[in-house]
């Protein structure tokens, strides 16, 4: 069986589907059918191993790689979505409803329109999905969306200068804990350690094992060592350089002295 990775958005989760004899390249586009109705999404992974990627379920198999009619039918639909993201947000006011319309989508054979929408509390939208049923004659869901799927919709940029992690190459929110920051000796400002969605940025997380191993294997604070000057006890770790600051007592003298010292040079 050939099989592919195909996602519905950029950076989006990756879902496998039966391709039968079908030749994918990366990024490719591909007509398939999900629940929500007929899609077409983008080849993420080709030729993919099912023994070290083995689904839990049987696989979709893909209608047709996607033609010229079908990627201008695609690009039109994707057109009048970002229309409907208007009209919807005025409907929205017109309910007195307090929420905001982030995106929409149409499904490729048009059978719905999802439109993502970000919102403190909980609201009652029942009232503005019956017009804009009336209005666009088909199937409308309102999906509410978190501060975090939001920023990972508009891609923004973030402090590094480069675009947020989520919307370019994260498919899935990994849990963060502010642990994390004091692990890697980071200021707890929370303005320097937030992303532009409020909440931890992501990053965060990306070196988190390195500091653990380089926390298990380097001397802790306050723990006494020897080196080539003396004794000595260390007053902190940087742990990216795998170097100590050390209090040493001079050999043979009274005088003391603070240098650094890397894991090599250091017995304890």
């Amino acid at each position: 069986m050939k099989v592919v990775g195909i996602r519905f958005r950029q950076a989006g989760k990756i879902y496998y589907f039966n391709a039968k004899n079908i030749e994918f390249e990366y990024k490719d586009l591909a007509v398939v059918e999900t629940s929500n109705g007929i899609e077409i999404a983008e080849v993420a992974l080709t030729d993919v191993d099912l023994e070290k990627n083995q689904p839990k379920e049987k696989l979709s198999e893909i209608i047709r790689k996607a033609t010229k009619d079908d990627i201008y039918y695609y690009k039109k639909n994707e057109k009048e979505a970002k229309e409907a993201i208007g009209l919807c947000q005025q409907k929205a006011c017109e309910h007195g409803l307090s929420m905001k319309i982030i995106d929409a989508k149409y499904t490729f054979d048009r059978s719905k329109i999802t439109f993502y929408f970000k919102s403190e509390n909980r609201v009652d939208f029942r009232g503005l999905v019956k017009d804009l049923a009336a209005i666009y004659k088909n199937r409308i869901e309102l999906r509410q969306i978190g501060v975090r799927d939001h920023a990972k919709m508009i891609e923004h940029f973030g402090p590094c200068g480069q675009r947020c992690c989520c919307g370019r190459f994260l498919n899935d929110f990994k849990p963060l804990s502010i642990k994390m920051a004091k692990d890697q000796n980071i200021t707890l400002d929370p303005a320097k350690i937030s992303g532009i969605c409020g909440r931890l940025m992501c990053c965060l997380s990306y070196e988190e094992e390195c500091y653990k191993c380089a926390k298990k294997i380097m001397p802790k604070e306050g723990q006494k060592v020897k080196t080539a000057d003396g004794y000595g006890m260390v007053l902190e770790n940087d742990y990216v350089k795998e170097s100590s600051r050390v209090r040493v007592k001079l050999t043979g003298t009274d005088e003391e002295i603070e240098e650094s010292y890397l894991l090599k040079e250091m017995e304890y």
